[in-house]
């Protein structure tokens, strides 16, 4: 089966936007001020899992990777999450906006809150860079094509909907909102260029359904266990 033109290829990646999980409904009633405080709670506790595991999965990727261009490129995704030293990095970020929303760093470190769910979701997506093909594990995180806007939408919301959460809470998102700000173009060359086959960029396009299915299944859980989805 041949490729199909690179534009097709691409669209076929953006036809996926409607499954990402800016539409969840837990993201529509944080936008809409309509979450408690211990529900955003639990969301930065359980979101923090998926941060701190972020730099795993881009690691995994990059020993999967035998291009060192590629590689060059890759490592600095560890670094933005990592830092480069204690004290920097998102991860960093993260857990200052889990103190802004009143957790403690003692209990998002434990994670003690972390849900099974949350946990089996993300293990599962830092598995699959593991055991995949690193282009398909690549393809994974074209979220970031759709992320910027949600991530602008969600800074307005939590600013207007949420004034006692600190200003200094909110470097996470204002730092990750540049990083986005091409929304994934460099990585979508990259799949791009490196999915040569029909087959490999239909990979990459499950490749990015499963992220997809990974980000809603963390807020499907956090959504029931937080109070609003009991029955």
């Amino acid at each position: 089966m041949s490729a199909v033109p690179p534009a097709e290829f691409v669209a076929e990646l953006r036809a996926l936007a409607p499954r990402y999980w800016d539409s969840h409904p837990f993201h529509l009633r944080m936008h809409a001020g309509q979450l408690g405080k211990h529900e955003l709670q639990a969301w930065a506790a359980n979101r923090w899992y998926y941060q701190r595991c972020i730099a795993q999965k881009d690691a995994a990727i990059l020993s999967n990777c035998p291009l060192p261009e590629i590689r060059r490129q890759w490592r600095e995704r560890i670094v933005w999450h990592d830092g480069t030293k204690p004290g920097e990095g998102g991860a960093e970020n993260w857990i200052r906006l889990a103190e802004a929303v009143g957790l403690t760093r003692d209990e998002v470190l434990d994670e003690r809150h972390v849900l099974p769910g949350t946990r089996f979701a993300v293990d599962a997506y830092v598995n699959f860079a593991r055991t995949k093909p690193w282009v398909e594990a690549i393809a994974s995180g074209l979220t970031e094509m759709f992320s910027g806007a949600l991530m602008r939408k969600r800074l307005t919301a939590l600013r207007e909907q949420y004034p006692w959460i600190a200003e200094e809470g909110f470097a996470y998102f204002t730092n990750r909102i540049e990083a986005v700000a091409g929304e994934g173009r460099a990585t979508v060359d990259i799949v791009v260029e490196h999915s040569r086959t029909r087959e490999q960029q239909l990979a990459a396009v499950a490749a990015l359904s499963f992220k997809c299915d990974v980000l809603r299944a963390v807020l499907d859980a956090v959504d029931y266990y937080s109070g609003r989805g009991r029955p």
